[in-house]
């Protein structure tokens, strides 16, 4: 009986030293928020440099615009890997499908709001290039 209580004390002891030593869900998704914003805007300013207008019926998107709506969205992102990871049963699986789902959904408005051909392009390909940042960082820190 001993042995067992020690075995499980051991295990116990690991998880704690190994969580101790691990950053929290919202930490590295707040990096990877601000990677995607950064890596988005310089995006969004190549391809506004190379002619791509970004023009809607209401003006133009600010480029500063970019950033924040990515970090925002990212931000959502977050919050969404901080419930699954405590009320989800498989929570890496279940914000994996979530965020792919919510990213095709996001390249909708790129297509119906008027966007000439160019500019829709890019601007789901910003979307894109953002999912891709910030899922596999959140992902990996989920328990699958």
């Amino acid at each position: 009986m001993s042995t067992i209580t020690t075995a499980q004390q051991t295990t116990r002891s690991t998880r704690s030293a190994r969580a101790a030593g691990r950053k929290p869900v919202w930490l590295h998704g707040l990096g990877a928020a601000v990677a995607a914003g950064a890596v988005v805007t310089v995006l969004a300013t190549a391809a506004s440099s190379a002619g791509v207008s970004f023009e809607t019926a209401s003006g133009p998107i600010p480029i500063l615009g970019f950033a924040q709506l990515t970090v925002m969205f990212s931000l959502i992102g977050v919050a969404m890997a901080a419930v699954m990871a405590r009320v989800a049963r498989r929570p890496r699986r279940t914000f994996v499908v979530t965020t792919v789902v919510l990213t095709v959904a996001s390249l909708v408005p790129d297509v119906t709001f008027g966007f000439d051909a160019a500019s829709a392009v890019v601007l789901m390909l910003l979307h894109v290039v953002a999912a891709v940042i910030v899922i596999p960082v959140l992902a990996r820190r989920l328990a699958r």
